[in-house]
């Protein structure tokens, strides 16, 4: 009887040890050592001079970097617009000035601000420093959307865990409606919080938050249809999708640019890169800058979780005749048990 128990609790207890190893290998994997990785800026100028420091520096950072020359600094700052550069030096005896767009990444503004700086440096001269799209008041960091983020997906997924523990009885389209309908009221929170209270966004609220919308219910739908085959380890899988390879892949903190290719390949199309670079593009860039891109690639796990719930429902008109004969004690208890399990995560 002892033994039979000490399985049970070693069984339960592999989903938080799974847990631990999977946010210790993303998170300090993604996060411990940040680098520049073809990180693309500008020397401004067409002058032999500025040619050849655009060439040095390239030859001496390797693969850190991507210098390229760009004519002017008006063309220096479109390319920032567009969220196709870092940044872009232009060079002056006295007065070398930086271009920056720090509502883009913070991290990746400082990262170029400190190889200029050393550039600058060389010539005895201070640096100044222009940023062309500043984040809002509320968000001097630029990391706000990143745990507007956050807080969206544990709400979707948290959710996706309750549902399919106390709803075992409904049918699946039932319960895909009732994930829809909570995936709206976590964005109402999640837009309400971080509009008109702390002011992480300061405009295009209605935008922002039929975003947010789109981005809970990809993982509603996702995590429901998920549910029907996966039970209790639901959550576990979960965590891996939207949390592990989802904030680290985001570029909340770093984007690839400061990061291994692996995370950066990821946020090429993961759902949780859609939802903030978006939300920056049409906070900061005036919707432009890949907006329809990540809007596209929002829809697309939307998609994957219909299908998923078309795979679902068909499964489980499959298995319905085995599940009615089966003991109702047995049923109730294992989903008192996912209950819990999901809550305690």
């Amino acid at each position: 009887m002892v033994s039979h128990q000490l399985r049970h609790v070693a069984l339960h207890l592999l989903t938080p040890l799974l847990m631990c190893l999977g946010m210790a290998l993303a998170y300090l994997g993604a996060f411990h050592q940040p680098a520049p990785n073809h990180l693309k800026v500008a020397v401004v100028g067409t002058a032999p001079q500025q040619k050849v420091l655009a060439q040095t520096m390239k030859d001496r950072a390797g693969d850190a970097l991507e210098v390229v020359t760009l004519p002017s600094r008006a063309d220096a700052i479109t390319q920032l617009r567009e969220r196709t550069l870092a940044g872009a030096y232009i060079p002056d005896a006295q007065h070398p000035e930086l271009v920056v767009a720090k509502a883009g990444s913070d991290t990746t503004a400082m990262a170029v601000e400190l190889v200029f700086d050393q550039v600058a440096g060389q010539q005895g001269v201070p640096l100044t420093v222009t940023d062309v799209a500043p984040p809002a008041d509320g968000d001097p960091t630029a990391q706000g959307i990143f745990f507007l983020l956050v807080a969206l997906s544990v709400g979707a997924y948290g959710s996706v865990a309750a549902i399919g523990a106390a709803g075992t009885g409904l049918r699946i389209g039932v319960r895909a409606l009732v994930g829809v309908a909570t995936s709206l009221i976590v964005s109402i929170i999640g837009i309400t919080v971080a509009g008109p209270i702390f002011h992480v966004v300061d405009h295009d609220y209605a935008a922002i938050w039929a975003l947010s919308w789109l981005y809970c219910a990809g993982i509603a739908l996702v995590g429901i249809g998920l549910h029907t085959f996966l039970k209790r380890w639901t959550t576990l899988v979960l965590m891996i999708l939207f949390v592990m390879l989802n904030f680290t892949t985001s570029g909340g903190i770093y984007r690839p640019e400061l990061q291994s290719g692996f995370f950066g390949a990821l946020h090429s199309f993961w759902n949780g890169a859609g939802f903030v670079e978006g939300a920056r593009s049409l906070l900061y860039f005036d919707g432009g800058a890949g907006f329809d891109g990540r809007l596209v690639s929002l829809f697309l796990w939307l998609a994957v979780g219909a299908a998923l719930l078309v795979a679902a429902s068909r499964h489980e008109k499959r298995w319905s005749p085995i599940v009615a004969q089966a003991d109702p004690t047995t049923v109730r208890h294992e989903a008192e048990e996912e209950m819990e399990e999901a809550v305690g995560v």
